[in-house]
């Protein structure tokens, strides 16, 4: 949400509830509005658990404050025995946030020097104009699906652009370069998935995971990828190896979308395992050792293009549907 958003929601919802609660000739009208500016939070999902919080805790609040008053008469003190035993149970049922705000309606009760059901009665109604037209004006939000898509198309072309790098280098038998191409990779998908939780939070009843699990999908498919090229460094291929290892690379890169099942490239990953399989047997320690990382490579990048085939099987209806 922007400054200038929440600005308006907040002006908008704090003046209507000063302007109800005088209408209907509540006293400490102004209260209706702090507490409406203290429930504009940055989601639905946020400002209406905040809510129900709130109306829990001032419930609380309320009956622990003329218990209080009741026994031990309208003082300071206690006031004080109230926060002694209202506190520690808010914090208790996790309703510290709302400490403030119920204790300036407690608060009414002790500058009033009555309790009655007509006084309860006024400060639940301040809550409940405060909180309500906070919700009502929360609930416009302005849709992050576009930033979502834009992102989604960046995670792609970078990924296609740190795979082509990859290809480049085993063609070219020169060292991998790609720390700087990983690291933005890494931010970018940090950015998109603050934005896509964001979103989700923003919808109440229909919330929706298919973002949060192509991101999830990305990230661990990045985290193999860095794994890859560690392994790479570590053993020296002949040129054949290379340049198949290079293909594979150049395959993944050209067939990266949302929208492509990876099958196929899965089922190259598997007849290139088969391929080296069939190769004579390691004849020194050296060619063991690079046999085994180039395997555990494949094994990586079997998994690298599984995760893809796991999201489009899921979400395969989804994305038929979009596109």
């Amino acid at each position: 949400m922007s400054i200038l958003e929440r600005t308006i929601k907040i002006v908008l919802a704090t003046c209507l509830s000063i302007y109800l609660a005088t209408l209907i000739q509540l006293p400490f009208a102004t209260s209706a509005g702090i507490i409406a500016i203290l429930s504009i939070l940055d989601t639905r999902r946020s400002s209406f658990i905040m809510a129900m919080q709130r109306i829990s805790s001032a419930l609380l609040a309320l009956l622990i404050g003329s218990l209080c008053f009741s026994l031990f008469h309208f003082s300071v003190w206690s006031f004080g025995i109230y926060l002694v035993c209202y506190v520690p149970i808010a914090y208790f049922f996790n309703l510290h946030h709302s400490i403030a705000p119920s204790s300036v309606l407690v608060a009414h009760l002790f500058i009033q020097q009555s309790i009655n059901w007509l006084i309860l009665s006024q400060e639940i109604l301040l809550l409940v104009i405060g909180t309500s037209l906070a919700l009502l004006f929360n609930s416009y939000m302005r849709s992050n699906n576009h930033k979502i898509t834009a992102y989604q198309q960046r995670v792609e072309h970078l990924l296609q652009h740190t795979l082509l790098q990859v290809n480049d280098a085993l063609q070219h038998n020169t060292a991998i370069q790609i720390g700087q191409s990983l690291q933005t990779l890494r931010q970018t998908l940090k950015e998109a998935k603050q934005i896509v939780y964001q979103e989700r939070d923003n919808q109440l009843f229909s919330r929706t995971n298919y973002f949060v699990h192509y991101f999830d999908m990305r990230e661990n498919q990045v985290k193999l990828l860095e794994q890859m090229v560690r392994h790479l460094h570590l053993c020296q291929l002949e040129l054949t190896e290379n340049k198949i290892l290079a293909g594979i690379f150049y395959l993944s890169a050209n067939q990266l979308s949302q929208t492509n099942s990876a099958i196929p490239l899965l089922q190259n990953i598997t007849e290139l395992l088969s391929y080296f399989r069939q190769r004579p047997l390691p004849q020194t320690r050296e060619e063991f050792e690079g046999r085994a990382i180039l395997f555990q490579l494949l094994n990586d990048f079997t998994h690298f293009i599984q995760l893809k085939v796991d999201f489009y099987t899921e979400y395969q209806e989804q994305i038929e549907l979009n596109h």
